[in-house]
């Protein structure tokens, strides 16, 4: 396995696969790898000849205030992981060559990135999309594979993919969840004991919201009201939103259907954590 840093090192490596007949699939991450993000590589394993792992902590998607000088890093367990999943390349680019003095081009997708998340971390967005494009046109993937607890990001990648044109199969995988339900995320180191047993209420949401659908509600806002109380039980939640939406456009619904998607946002304490789930059965 190698590491590369320079992004024109990277280009001639994917240049030479390409012609070589070779097919290269990417999973892309700001690293500090946990079992959800080795499930990806798993996947592209099986897709590709050459895969790729990126690891960038992008400052462009951080906005004022975030975590970005606190986001865990840890390269050398993220190497180990890697190679141990059959890793060929990690790309690990400095921030001063993705955006050196006097950068000035960013991507934005409207609409879709506007609602959930693009509404309380205003740019966000813009710094996804920009730094996946970037990253496209490097390394040249004919399949790209993300994981579904972002699941606006990946709507977001998705629509950009689409109507940029770009030559890339985007591959959304189910979210991988702790034993006792709580979504995996990077940002779970954060928790304490005392937190990180608050931070359950998110997938516990999802179970009640779902309860509630197969009972016969498909008030939205009933729904969206009973998960208020439950959460605002835990001492140290502070909710960001709690919002019912369709799996494409992610525009609010009143009711509930087989497109229905719950999303979450809430702070436990001062991390921030996200999670999702259908609302219908027959769905992940």
């Amino acid at each position: 396995m190698d590491i590369i840093r320079s992004i024109s090192e990277m280009q001639q490596r994917v240049v030479a696969a390409r012609a070589a007949g070779q097919t290269i699939s990417f999973v892309p991450t700001m690293g500090f790898l946990h079992q959800g993000h080795l499930s990806l590589l798993d996947e592209g394993r099986k897709r590709g000849d050459l895969l790729v792992l990126s690891i960038f902590v992008n400052p462009a998607q951080f906005g004022q205030g975030e975590d970005f000088d606190d986001y865990p890093r840890d390269l050398q367990q993220d190497s180990q992981m890697a190679q141990d999943r059959g890793v060929d390349i990690i790309f690990a680019p400095e921030a001063a060559q993705m955006y050196p003095t006097g950068y000035a081009t960013y991507v934005d997708v409207e609409g879709i990135s506007e609602n959930l998340c693009g509404t309380s971390r205003p740019g966000h967005f813009r710094g996804v999309c920009t730094v996946v494009s970037k990253l496209f046109n490097i390394v040249q993937p004919h399949t790209a594979i993300f994981g579904n607890k972002d699941f606006q990001q990946l709507a977001v990648i998705r629509r950009m993919t689409r109507d940029m044109n770009m030559p890339v199969e985007i591959i959304g995988l189910a979210i991988f969840r702790e034993p006792d339900g709580l979504a995996m995320s990077s940002r779970n180191v954060y928790l304490t004991p005392q937190l990180r047993e608050q931070a359950l209420v998110l997938s516990q949401s999802l179970v009640v919201a779902r309860e509630m659908v197969a009972s016969s509600e498909t008030e939205s806002a009933t729904i969206i009201s009973r998960l208020r109380e439950m959460i605002r039980r835990q001492p140290d939640a502070r909710i960001d939103y709690i919002q019912i939406c369709h799996q494409l456009t992610l525009e609010d619904q009143a009711h509930v259907d087989a497109d229905s998607v719950l999303l979450l946002a809430v702070y436990i304490g001062n991390t921030r954590l996200i999670d999702n789930g259908f609302l219908e059965p027959g769905h992940d």
